[in-house]
């Protein structure tokens, strides 16, 4: 089923509990974005790849494919649309299983569903970059990150990452050197500190660190949080 507004764009959501898609769409509507809703995995995946969204949200308990495994294969086809899971299970495992997938957001239910719609706005601000013309590279050691393109590389070569891990990025290279807790980290990069824990950070560090390889320059300082080295 789609709700058709294209003011903020389309945003594709697959939830199988009719109450919860029903709220979500509702919402969203009301906040300016196109909505379709699909109630199973693969008619999921295969919106997805047919709509190209703004923007998933995504259950992770589905029938027929699970959110996890429709984050994975978007993934692995080079689709970096921004994902938003859900789950009515607060596990610290399965939280770090869905980042570790590539999802930008992690939604526990019972949830806000304005809480959500700031998580989904949050995101496509970050996706959307500075205005034409704001930032310039910044290049420390190996790497080059190009604020106005969203793109980073290493030794010229691009490197492929999620919206959040491209801001995490972005926020540590750009004040080189300055050491950041992992609730300034929230606070600056996701903006809701209150709401989500600092393994989040450390989730999305190991994974940013992990595409950048041994260019890495994300650097531990115990005890404090992370900063950006050359």
């Amino acid at each position: 089923m789609t709700v058709d507004n294209p003011r903020r764009g389309l945003v594709l959501v697959v939830e199988d509990e009719p109450s919860i898609a029903d709220l979500v769409r509702l919402y969203l509507t009301r906040d300016g974005f196109g909505v379709h809703v699909e109630r199973d995995g693969v008619a999921g995946l295969a919106a997805a790849r047919r709509l190209r969204p703004v923007a998933c949200v995504l259950d992770i308990a589905l029938p027929g494919l699970a959110g996890t495994e429709i984050c994975r294969r978007l993934r692995e086809a080079g689709d970096w649309t921004p994902v938003i899971f859900l789950t009515a299970r607060d596990d610290e495992v399965d939280r770090i299983v869905g980042l570790e997938l590539g999802a930008d957001d992690y939604v526990t239910k019972p949830f806000s569903p304005r809480e959500l719609v700031a998580r989904v706005r949050a995101v496509l601000r970050r996706t959307a970059g500075p205005p034409a013309g704001a930032g310039q590279p910044v290049v420390l050691g190996r790497v080059t990150l190009d604020p106005g393109r969203r793109a980073v590389t290493v030794d010229g070569g691009p490197v492929q990452l999620t919206s959040t891990e491209f801001d995490l990025l972005a926020y540590l290279m750009g004040r080189p050197g300055r050491v950041f807790t992992r609730d300034e980290l929230l606070a600056g990069v996701w903006g809701y500190a209150a709401h989500a824990g600092t393994r989040t950070v450390d989730v999305h560090v190991a994974q940013v660190r992990a595409k950048l390889g041994p260019a890495s320059v994300i650097r531990t300082h115990r005890g404090v949080g992370y900063a950006a080295d050359g």
